[in-house]
């Protein structure tokens, strides 16, 4: 089954040149099938690249998959047009009687500010709450995983002296785990960030299962033991160029600690290879399937 968004959502027709089966609302309405219905929490500043990203990993899905995008209604996004948000957005205020299957909440580019100055901190506070009797399983990415493990757990984030920056090799750590089932025993994950998890703290929380790491990028993917609360630190769900867009741009900014992203591009060239992409999806399929479909009551009420 395909994913059913929105007919004029700019994402459509990316993906829709590549191949990937999606419906729209007026044709998915006359089909009897319950729709996984997803909530994303967008923070990200490019939220058209990052809808486009998310909803490609999630287009191979054999299940119909219903999106509902996400503000906070306490900040104001200034790299998106108001009309594109208007059309494709809501607020918690709007949503937060209702009931999702999954939610994912995405990285932000705030990793300098401690959490309690994060202009929307208390929303995404009470957004995380509610997400614990509303929501099935969320996955956090990157800052958002960040987030999420501090707000759940009291797991803190610590400063890095340089950039966790490019491409990384991780070694699946627990095996038999449904969330990495079919993962070859290594595999690559992007990163960009400039803090990491608080490893002493987060081994000291029994309730939580550390899946893959790497040695130079360190702890990549936690769950929670009953499977609501998903941690990702890095960026499956990038593009090819997106590593190279972020660091053009750091050097535009003539800024002194930029370095190249590690074993991101081809070896003698300034060509980026992806290397992450078929893990990225299996991912993304794991998680919708086992932790969501399997787990979701077919009626909420």
């Amino acid at each position: 089954m395909p994913i059913n968004i929105p007919t004029h959502l700019p994402a459509k027709q990316v993906l829709e040149s590549e191949h990937i089966f999606v419906m729209d609302e007026s044709r998915a309405f006359h089909q009897d099938i319950r729709p996984q219905k997803i909530i994303i929490l967008n923070l990200m500043p490019k939220k058209i690249q990052t809808e486009t990203q998310l909803l490609r990993l999630l287009g191979n899905s054999p299940l119909q998959v219903h999106f509902t995008f996400l503000i906070p209604s306490t900040h104001t996004p200034k790299n998106t047009a108001r009309e594109h948000l208007d059309e494709f957005y809501t607020t918690f205020s709007n949503i937060r009687h209702k009931r999702f299957d999954g939610m994912i909440i995405t990285g932000a580019p705030i990793e300098h500010l401690a959490f309690e100055e994060v202009s929307y901190w208390e929303e995404l506070k009470e957004i995380m709450e509610w997400s614990k009797t509303n929501v099935t399983s969320t996955l956090h990415i990157c800052w958002g995983a960040q987030a999420g493990l501090y707000y759940h757990y009291g797991v803190e984030k610590i400063q890095m002296p340089k950039k966790i920056f490019g491409v990384f090799e991780h070694t699946v750590l627990s095996k038999h785990e449904r969330l990495v089932r079919g993962f070859d025993e290594l595999y690559y994950v992007p990163h960009s960030r400039h803090t990491d998890i608080n490893m002493e703290q987060l081994q000291a929380v029994p309730e939580l299962n550390i899946l893959t790491a790497s040695k130079e990028a360190g702890v990549c993917l936690i769950v929670s033991k009953d499977e609501k609360q998903v941690f990702l630190t890095g960026h499956p769900e990038y593009d090819t160029n997106t590593l190279l867009q972020e660091y053009e741009r750091d050097l535009e900014r003539n800024l002194s600690t930029v370095e190249e992203p590690k074993h991101y591009f081809a070896k003698g060239s300034n060509e980026p290879v992806n290397r992450w992409k078929a893990h990225a999806t299996l991912l993304f399929m794991n998680w919708l399937n086992y932790y969501v479909y399997q787990e979701t009551p077919y009626e909420w009420d």
